[in-house]
């Protein structure tokens, strides 16, 4: 669903740009094979692209943040990945989404035609080696998801999700999550009940302080990385 922001104004986010160092790296591939990049902004819960529509596009988030997710048959959601700033993201094994994207809140993106990067990759190692290493690291964490899905307890998959948080967004010391509570509980598996009980007993443990709803400050990554042992 590719609608482009009917307003003028800057979009407005709690995640910031990614610094452009990070940018450089998917606009030097594009830019390298002569591709054209394109810039869409999306509103809070604004479809970017459906499950079974077909895969035109390879995204990547410059400000926002983005929910990959599934709706199974029961009607229940599993988030599949958070995608922040500098993640590329819509990369597909076959010629459909399998997974659904929405901007968690107002989001940026730009994207290029995934057919001119495959035709690019076909006669060019180097935007074929950068587009395996992409592919890889979403391997990488499909494999990590599965393994917190089904091996974990509901403590540790929080404790891991914090320390993911933490790695990819804490500045100064603190996070400002884009997803709500339910949102992590399904990446987690986990209902909403269980993950505000879970970060209520890390407050009560000194293992972390709030800052507002959705601030939060790691006062024992010690703590928080045993669990995820």
């Amino acid at each position: 669903m590719l609608t482009q922001s009917l307003t003028s104004s800057a979009v407005a986010s709690r995640i910031s740009p990614v610094p452009q160092g990070a940018l450089d790296q998917f606009g030097a591939v594009t830019g390298h094979a002569g591709l054209i990049a394109t810039e869409f902004s999306y509103r809070k819960d604004e479809e970017i692209y459906g499950e079974d529509e077909p895969a035109e596009y390879v995204y990547q988030v410059i400000s926002g943040a983005v929910r990959s997710y599934k709706l199974l048959s029961d009607g229940r959601r599993q988030i599949g990945a958070f995608h922040l700033p500098g993640d590329v993201f819509g990369l597909e094994s076959g010629t459909i989404h399998r997974l659904a994207a929405e901007a968690i809140i107002d989001t940026t993106v730009r994207l290029v035609k995934r057919r001119s990067l495959e035709l690019a990759a076909g006669t060019d190692v180097k935007v074929a080696r950068s587009l395996w290493t992409m592919t890889a690291g979403d391997l990488r964490h499909a494999e990590d998801h599965m393994l917190l899905l089904g091996r974990k307890t509901a403590m540790e998959k929080v404790a891991t999700f914090l320390l993911e948080m933490d790695r990819r967004l804490a500045v100064a010391g603190m996070m400002a999550l884009p997803m709500c509570r339910r949102d992590i509980g399904d990446y987690l598996g986990l209902t909403l009940e269980t993950v505000s009980r879970a970060l209520s007993q890390l407050q009560a443990q000194g293992v972390l302080g709030f800052s507002g709803a959705r601030q939060i400050v790691l006062r024992n990554r010690q703590r928080l990385h045993n669990m995820d042992a």
